[in-house]
This record gives structure tokens, sequence and C-alpha cells, in this order.
């Protein structure tokens, strides 16, 4: 029974293995690029949900 997992351990750490070789990382610049993205978008969409959230609050407030 014990041979069996060892040798299933095995043959699951050689696969991760080749899995790992087949991976490509991303370059620096590339990197940078998309992390400038995502913050560019974060700053965008909070900047738009701020001017939305403020709108409803002064509609609601005009309503009530």
């Amino acid at each position: 029974m014990f041979k069996k997992v060892g040798a299933s351990i095995t043959e699951f750490l050689s696969g991760v293995r080749s899995e790992l070789k087949k991976i490509s990382y991303p370059t620096r610049s590339e990197t940078i690029g998309s992390t400038t993205v995502v913050l560019l978008f974060c700053v965008i969409m909070s900047i738009y949900l701020s001017i939305v959230d403020s709108f409803l609050v002064w509609l609601i407030s005009r309503i009530v």
C-alpha cells in the first residue's frame, strides 16, 4: 500500500515539475505595464463611483 502511495506522489511531483517548466513569466516591462493599467483603472473607477455616490446622495436629499 505504501509503495503505491510513494509511487503516486513521485508521479505527481514529476508532473508538477514538467508543468512548471512550461510557465512563461512576464518580463519586467510587461509587469510594470500591467500594474500601471490596473492602478489607473482603480483610480478612475474610484473617482467615477465617488461622483455617482455624491449625485445619488444629493438626489435623495432633495427628494426627502
